[in-house]
């Protein structure tokens, strides 16, 4: 299965090529960037030295040129990729990491363990990655809503991401020293996420669903955790929400549901280098309001590592193909 990667040197492009250089079935065939076009991959990626994919060049992205592959990923920043994937040949199928194909008419929306999504995305030819912070919210919440265990309205997302969720893109203000010793809120006026959330949730639920979604940018390389609180119809219970989680992920490969243990959430790092999402819950006893938490890997499942098990369904592949090693542990 020949596959190429449109934007390979930003963090989520060379996710993608750590993946895909290691994937059982994906031979690389086509690099494309724009700083770094031009250059080999073995002299931007020095690991690469020796590999079959470590002698390609990186090519200008010119998507009506693009042949002799089956598959496109396009890790662009959003805004970036609408106009120039319309160009990609129809039979090359693509996946967008980036933002400007989520829920657009004709594109197949893929977070994979979604009820009923993974038949969708094996049937797609052009696929809409998640946001990175909705994979993480979206994972924690989606069987509370499905069972109609809580309001669909008024939802608060609190999420917390690392550096490299807000892209490579050069910009001195998330480099090391500003962002070191530092912690920050941003997007407090509009979100591009917000839509997504909302619109997934609706689907799942069938009503109209809100959120008030705040993210925060941590001095740490890579994960997310998204905290959530929702108010519950009737009482709530602990054992009844992950009740419903256990049966929306019953079979998920990458999905693990963990206690509360010491009041404690799950960590981000447990899911650094990976496609899983840890997920918890919890009620709080003086609120009443429900907690679903979510931690993910921004570069796995909010982004690199979703788009290969995305990539893998519409090939005919298994879930796990490519993705099946550990977090990389600390």
């Amino acid at each position: 299965m020949k596959i190429g990667i449109v934007g390979v040197s930003g963090y989520g492009g060379s996710e993608l090529l750590r993946l895909c250089a290691a994937h059982p079935q994906f031979e690389l065939a086509y690099v494309g960037g724009e700083a770094s076009a031009g250059q080999r991959l073995a002299e931007r990626f020095p690991a690469l030295a020796g590999h079959p994919a470590g002698a390609l060049k990186i090519e200008p992205f010119a998507p009506e040129k693009i042949s002799g592959i089956d598959l496109l990923f396009a890790s662009l920043p959003t805004g970036k990729s609408r106009e120039p994937l319309a160009r990609v040949s129809k039979d090359i199928r693509v996946v967008d990491v980036g933002g400007d194909h989520r829920f657009v008419e004709g594109w197949t929306y893929g977070l994979t363990e979604l009820p009923g999504q993974r038949e969708r995305i094996r049937g797609a030819t052009r696929l809409a990655n998640p946001g990175c912070y909705p994979a993480a919210a979206l994972l924690a919440l989606a069987p509370l809503v499905k069972e109609g265990l809580v309001e669909p309205e008024g939802i608060v997302i609190d999420a917390k991401s690392g550096i490299t969720g807000a892209g490579r893109g050069g910009q001195s203000e998330f480099g090391y020293v500003e962002t070191d010793e530092d912690l920050f809120a941003y997007g407090l006026e509009a979100h591009p996420h917000v839509p997504e959330i909302e619109q997934a949730l609706a689907q799942l639920c069938g009503k109209k669903a809100s959120v008030a979604f705040t993210p925060h940018l941590v001095p740490m390389r890579r994960g997310i955790l998204a905290t959530c609180y929702a108010r519950p119809k009737g009482a709530a219970q602990a054992a009844r929400l992950y009740e419903a989680a256990q049966s929306c992920y019953r079979d998920e490969p990458f999905v693990r549901l963990r206690p509360v243990e010491k009041g404690r959430s799950p960590h981000t790092s447990w899911a650094s280098g990976s496609n899983l999402a840890f997920l918890s819950y919890a009620v709080n006893p003086r609120t009443g309001l429900v907690v679903a938490l979510g931690a993910i890997d921004n570069l796995g499942k909010g982004a690199a590592a979703q788009a290969v098990q995305n990539a893998n369904l519409m090939t005919g592949q298994a879930d796990t193909a490519g993705l099946a090693g550990l977090p990389l542990w600390p």
